[in-house]
């Protein structure tokens, strides 16, 4: 074994104290090294011993490692990306772990200017593994924006927002391989994650909000809501999504734009992606605002890439209303999602970055929807979420979102 990590074996029930989390802590490390050498010997056919494993930050259910290619007979990178989910295989877990393998293997088989993710290297179903390429210490996204450089945060978002713009280009029309993919490694129960909880919030959120806030939702207004759900079974634009695509799950490297972190990768419409320029990052509760003007440019960015694929997108009678859909459903998820949560860090992923008030955060994305409503004149829309805003107002006193650090 090449790994040098000492750990004795891990005792049974909770954790005693400190000294004994982390002995758990290094068994995992050095179970997760384990596994990827046998993983990467299996795929290559000779021994590959890693080395120097690094903590990159995972999660409560994965651990993520640099180790380092200490000797092997083929032609490796000098460090490699490995992730490990621990938690028990089952459940949603395991659908997070097909999910996660499947994108990658989709993108891994694309030409390499197509590649917007790591090249995965192996993969392995019993250990829940994938090794994949080591992008280095490139800064994220969410590193940009909470700088001190507004042009290098503005020009960080635009080039994300190109790169979304031809993630969803590129996966065009790959529907097909993607649920091929998934048929080999047994499909989770839902391919997307938002069929899920968007019905549910969709039905149960008029009920929440009167009982929360003694808000009414007209049936006008809810009708809106209901018919956004047509995004999730449309044949229409439909493309590969990341499905979390938030600010830290972006890394900023010398060869553009690398999205990480598909543990809810799918293929669905990428409206709900293009959402996330507008709302902005609507999965994501550690989202600032952002300066006039940067939202209309980071959506010309993505346009401008996916109407290669989609040339009716051209058209704002065709985008603006699909736009619309898209925001509505997520700031009604996300709403039902505050309220019906216990733990509110579960929702969505924020990294290490500080986060502003959840309920900052609620009433720009309602005034956000109010106003986009009434734009696309469609006033029912429109006067239910200044409702809203007036019922969170009254619950949280005047709220305001503040700027992104890079731009206050």
């Amino acid at each position: 074994m090449s790994v040098e990590i000492a750990a004795d074996p891990p005792g049974t029930g909770e954790p005693d104290g400190p000294g004994e989390s982390e002995q758990l802590a290094s068994a995992e490390v050095l179970a997760t090294v384990v596994a990827a050498e046998s993983v990467l010997s299996k795929r290559f056919g000779a021994r590959i011993h890693l080395a120097e494993p690094e903590d990159l930050g995972g999660s409560e259910r994965s651990i993520v490692l640099r180790v380092k290619v200490a000797a092997s007979p083929f032609s490796l990178p000098r460090t490699l990306a490995v992730k490990r989910y621990v938690r028990p295989a089952g459940g949603a877990t395991r659908d997070s772990w097909v999910r996660e393998a499947v994108s990658y293997q989709l993108f891994t088989a694309l030409a390499a200017e197509d590649r917007m993710c790591p090249e995965l290297f192996a993969h392995d179903s019993g250990t829940n593994l994938l090794v994949m390429e080591d992008l280095g210490r490139a800064p994220t996204l969410a590193e940009k924006l909470h700088g001190d450089d507004a042009r290098a945060a503005e020009g960080a978002l635009l080039s994300w927002a190109r790169s979304l713009g031809r993630l969803h280009a590129s996966t065009a029309g790959r529907e097909a391989d993607f649920d091929a993919l998934l048929r080999r490694l047994s499909p989770p129960k839902s391919k997307d994650p938002l069929t899920v909880d968007g019905p549910i919030a969709v039905e149960a959120l008029p009920l929440l909000l009167d009982a929360e806030f003694g808000v009414a939702t007209p049936a006008t207004a809810w009708d809106a809501a209901r018919r956004t759900l047509g995004l999730l079974d449309t044949a229409r634009h439909r493309a590969f999504s990341p499905s979390d695509s938030c600010p830290d799950n972006n890394l900023i490297t010398n060869r553009g734009v690398r999205f990480l972190d598909f543990e809810g990768g799918c293929v669905r419409n990428m409206m709900f992606d293009a959402a996330y320029l507008t709302v902005p990052f609507p999965s994501c509760w550690c989202a600032y605002a952002l300066p006039p003007g940067m939202t209309d440019a980071m959506l010309a960015a993505w346009r401008a890439e996916v109407r290669v694929m989609w040339p009716d997108l051209d058209d704002d009678a065709v985008l603006g209303p699909r736009l619309l859909d898209a925001q509505l459903f997520w700031v009604w998820l996300t709403t039902w999602q505050f309220l019906t949560v216990p733990d509110l860090e579960q929702l969505g992923s924020g990294g290490s970055v500080p986060r502003p008030h959840q309920a900052d955060v609620l009433v720009a994305r309602w005034t956000g929807l109010a106003a986009s409503a009434r734009r696309a004149r469609v006033a029912a829309v429109a006067e239910h979420a200044e409702a809203v805003v007036a019922g969170l107002t009254s619950r949280f006193g005047e709220r305001s979102l503040p700027l992104y650090p890079a731009f206050d």
